[in-house]
């Protein structure tokens, strides 16, 4: 195993790249609009590269990872303020890995669609030009909007979410979960249309309000930890091992689970996030909705699980209820939205509710399942939008009446809209069809009716779906409709690579079950949980959920097995 710092490599790269930008000349600077379009454009370019460099670097970093090896890879620990326990300390296991990789592939995709998202309309930019015109000729709000600063909010946040994803220090988990925060609230609100400034800050406040909860909980683990003389720690491996009653394990993993609630979101949590969604750049909300609410999922399979294992099997049906909730709720109200970017927002509502259904399962099969959700969602949504993205570019307008016939006019953009619809419906041959299926296989073995309830969100996302290709793909092409031109080469480029992963996964996805399945055994060994053993014809099926200190040789005996 190599025994290069791959995750500080990694995470540090963008961080580098961002701040490269920031010394970078302003667009603001005096001079032509030309030379104004070249900084520009440079700024954009050096985004793209460092983005490109990231991805190459985290290629070479999943190579180098062994699905066989220990259970965590590439850690470093250092302390960083030892009179508190907290430390700079990363490692990675299966499923933080593919999470990363699926950041690193998404981030250039996402800087490439965005090229123009933030350029200063035609009109402004020739006004700011024409002699006599005085500072005063630019509407402010065209000021406001750096494209440097775009550009580096955006590295700056891929640094932070690979920070989240590698993160074994609670200290360390907990400032980062914190700060992304902040890039994503200026793209929402300096950056985002129609009711931006509204939607960044409910973003915000809904995240700060589940962040103060974590907080609350962190410092009481680490209280915890720091009882019968033993030095007080934020580390995830020590943290695992400290006692705690049936109760205290109750309240804490209500303070960790809520914040990932808001952060993933589930319902009853989710109403930030289709205004979020529908105020940002489609690149911006690929990275809300494909990236940073991954985070919520993701501290939901390793923090509420393995901190607090007795308290997860308790909450257990009140969560699959929420989920299934969830996943029926989001796609009914999908069906009636007549925008776009705000369908797809509820979309992946849904999408989180059978992720969550899968975590909480406690099935390797519901685990694998919701952890390969996590990134073929991703892929997935992330093509959705910046689709959506290039027609309302286009068009000028999110709304689904606007459109018609565009496929007689741009038949390559009309195909990978398809391609990328019938991904958000779990079409059989396609990457997110893998995952559904095994969160379904996993809930039903041990929860039959949520399963069952959750699977007619399937005939739902049908309906959605197709229903908004067919208003905006087909038919007669209507008269703003008429002169749109076809993807170009750049938007190919961006949008390409992830159609072609959506199709690949959905053909062959062993490679990233391998690297996750050994992780989630880990975790289901952590939780004392094993799968339902089959029952014999006449028998009742059985469940069996260890006893703590029961398991040996990462067995049970039969007296742990509880019809």
């Amino acid at each position: 195993m190599s025994s290069l710092p791959w995750l500080t490599i990694v995470g540090v790269t963008p961080l580098v790249g961002s701040l490269v930008i920031a010394l970078l000349p302003s667009s603001s600077a005096p001079g032509s609009d030309a030379a104004r379009r070249r900084r520009d454009l440079l700024v954009k370019r050096t985004a793209l590269g460092f983005s490109l460099l990231t991805l190459v670097l985290t290629i070479a970093m999943v190579v180098s990872f062994s699905p066989g090896g220990p259970d965590y890879q590439f850690t470093q620990v250092y302390s960083w303020i030892p009179r508190f326990g907290i430390h700079y300390a990363v490692g990675v296991d299966g499923i933080a890995l593919v999470l990363i990789a699926m950041t690193a592939v998404l981030t250039p995709a996402v800087v490439l669609a965005s090229w123009h998202d933030v350029d200063p309309p035609p009109e402004v930019a020739a006004t700011a030009d024409t002699p006599g015109s005085g500072p005063k000729a630019v509407p402010a709000r065209a000021r406001r909007r750096s494209v440097k600063a775009y550009f580096a909010w955006m590295l700056l946040l891929e640094t932070m979410v690979i920070g989240i994803f590698a993160a074994t220090d609670l200290f360390l988990f907990y400032v980062l979960f914190e700060a992304m925060l902040i890039p994503m609230y200026f793209m929402i609100g300096s950056y985002g249309v129609g009711r931006r400034q509204y939607a960044a800050v409910k973003f915000l406040l809904y995240s700060l309000l589940g962040g103060l909860l974590m907080l609350a909980a962190v410092i009481a683990l680490y209280v915890y930890s720091a009882r019968a003389g033993h030095p007080g720690t934020f580390l995830f491996s020590q943290l695992t091992h400290v006692a705690l009653s049936p109760g205290a394990q109750k309240w804490l993993f209500l303070g960790f689970f809520i914040a990932f609630a808001i952060k993933a979101p589930v319902w009853p949590f989710h109403t930030w996030l289709p205004d979020a969604a529908a105020a940002a750049q489609p690149g911006a909300a690929v990275l809300l909705v494909g990236v940073l609410d991954k985070v919520g999922t993701f501290g939901m399979l390793r923090y509420c699980l393995e901190l607090f294992p007795s308290a997860s099997r308790y909450f257990t049906p009140l969560i699959l209820v929420l989920a299934v909730v969830g996943v029926l709720y989001a796609a009914i109200v999908a069906i009636g939205q007549t925008d776009m970017k705000r369908l797809i927002a509820y979309t992946s509502v849904s999408h989180f509710g059978l992720i969550t259904m899968g975590i909480f399962a406690l099935t390797s099969q519901g685990q694998v399942g919701a952890t390969l959700y996590m990134v073929n969602h991703g892929f997935a949504t992330g093509a959705l939008f910046l689709i959506a993205g290039f027609l309302i570019a286009r068009r000028r307008s999110s709304l689904i009446a606007d459109y018609g016939g565009v496929q007689k006019v741009a038949p390559v953009l009309a195909g990978l809209f398809l391609i990328a619809g019938l991904a958000g419906l779990s079409l059989p041959g396609l990457s997110t069809f893998v995952s559904e299926f095994l969160v379904l296989v996993g809930t039903f073995t041990r929860y039959r009716a949520a399963a069952i309830a959750a699977t007619v969100a399937v005939v739902l996302s049908a309906i959605y779906i197709l229903w908004m290709y067919q208003r905006t793909m087909h038919g007669p092409v209507r008269k703003p409709v008429e002169g749109m031109p076809d993807l170009k080469a750049r938007e190919l480029w961006a949008v390409g690579p992830l159609i072609a992963l959506i199709i690949a996964l959905g053909v062959y996805p062993q490679p990233l079950l391998n690297i996750i399945n050994p992780a989630v055994q880990h975790t289901l060994t952590q939780v004392h949980a094993i799968d339902p053993v089959p029952p014999h014809p006449g028998q009742k099926s059985v469940t069996s959920v260890a006893d703590p200190g029961r398991i040996v040789g990462g067995k049970l005996t039969k007296k742990e097995l509880a019809p």
